[in-house]
This record gives structure tokens, sequence and C-alpha cells, in this order.
């Protein structure tokens, strides 16, 4: 880009190329802070999954007591029925026919309060663990609510920091001549952040390719906005 008299104009896209710079830094930033809550988050997530899974297996459980329940009335009114019975069978045969039908209700009885009694072992062993984890879980969500409260202020205060160098890039944008701001944003479209780019020990630092003897005794002494002949960024000379 020839005849563009320089260093003021220089200056600027140096200037405009680490407001744009500056600027994008804040992303991760604003990011890492988001990560943070995102962490804590997951954790509360994840007890509430185990909370759940707990009232589904304490529910499970009562609803198998429950059955249990029906089925040794169910059986406790068979033996009583059994019981009618013998008083009016007559032969041996059907005395044997009873009294197996009897030890099987008796048997069937005593696996049922086996089983009841390991519902009510594991609901109890639930519930408590259940508690245990809804405390934990108060714990954390305070924490999460405190975090965010510091977070929320943080990712604040760096957005206020985003709009202001977003302000101060405006104004130096407005005084920029238009065919060389162009010129910037269209490298920028390809190169980013890194459209201005210092030369230093004779080396583009964009691509980092050296430049040739000639060209850069043309570059240290020349007036004009001059880009890299490797890259096509625009380069300047850095204090070194």
């Amino acid at each position: 880009m020839k005849d563009i008299r320089l260093n003021k104009h220089l200056e600027q896209l140096v200037k405009l190329s680490n407001f744009d710079k500056e600027i994008v830094s804040f992303d991760p930033k604003i990011k890492n802070e988001q990560e943070k809550l995102k962490a804590f988050s997951q954790v509360v997530d994840s007890l509430n999954q185990d909370i759940n899974k707990l009232y589904v297996i304490i529910d499970e459980t009562k609803n198998k007591r429950i059955k249990n329940d029906i089925y040794l009335k169910e059986l406790s009114d068979k033996i009583a029925q059994i019981e009618e019975k013998h008083k009016v069978v007559k032969t041996e045969k059907e005395v044997k026919a009873l009294q197996i039908e009897e030890d099987m209700a008796k048997e069937q009885i005593s696996f049922a309060n086996d089983e009841i009694v390991r519902l009510d072992t594991l609901s109890a062993s639930k519930t408590e663990e259940l508690e245990k984890l809804k405390e934990k879980l108060a714990e954390e969500e305070a924490t999460v609510a405190e975090l965010k409260k510091v977070i929320d202020a943080n990712i604040a205060n760096l957005e206020a920091e985003k709009n202001k160098l977003y302000e101060e890039k405006s104004i130096l944008t407005s005084e920029v001549d238009m065919k060389i701001l162009s010129f910037y944003e269209k490298i920028k479209r390809w190169a980013h952040e890194t459209a201005v780019v210092p030369v230093k020990k004779q080396a583009c630092y964009g691509c980092h390719m050296k430049l040739n003897d000639r060209f850069y005794s043309e570059f240290i002494v020349s007036d004009e906005i001059m880009t890299c002949p490797h890259c096509g960024r625009i380069i300047y000379k850095d204090d070194e």
C-alpha cells in the first residue's frame, strides 16, 4: 500500500491492533470465570441425580413392603381357612394334604417376613444416605450461591473493562483514515488479532519468516505502511 504517510497512521494501526488483542483477551478470562461456576454446579447436579435415584429406590422399597404386607395377610387368611378345614376333614389323606398346604403357607410366611426385614433395613439405610446427601447438597448449593455472586461480580468487572476498551477503540477508529481502516480490516479477516505485527531481528513476528536484506533495508528507512512479503501482515519496526 504505497504513498500513505506513515508514522501517525501506522501508530494508529498498532494501537488499533493492540485494542483488538486486549478485547479478545477478555473472552478466555470470562470463560474461565464461567468454568469455575460450572465445576461447582456439576457437583450440585450430580448430588441431585443421586438424591433422585435414592428417592426411586426408597419408593420401590416401600411399594414392595406394602405388597409383602398384603401377601402376609393373604397367607394368614389361608392358614385360618386351613385350620377351619381341619375341623371337618375325615380321612387321613385329606389331613396330610391340608398339613402340606399349611406347611407351605407357613414357609411362605417366613420368607415374606424375612423379605420385610430386608426391605425395612434397606429403606432405613437409603433414608439415612438420603439425609446425608441432602445436607451435602444444601452445603454445595450455598457454596454455589456465594461463588455465583463473586463470579458474577468478576464477570461484570471484566465486561465493563472490555466495554471501555470498545469505547476507546471506537474513538480511535473514528480518527483513522477510512482507506487505511479498510486495508486493516481486510487483513484482520484472516489474520485476526495478528493483522499488525512487529519486526524483530529481521523477522516478521506474524509468520516468523526472515525478511531478505534488500527488503529489510527499505523497510527500516521507509515512511510507508508496509506488509510482510511472506504473509501479507502489516509490519512495523519494533523498539529493540
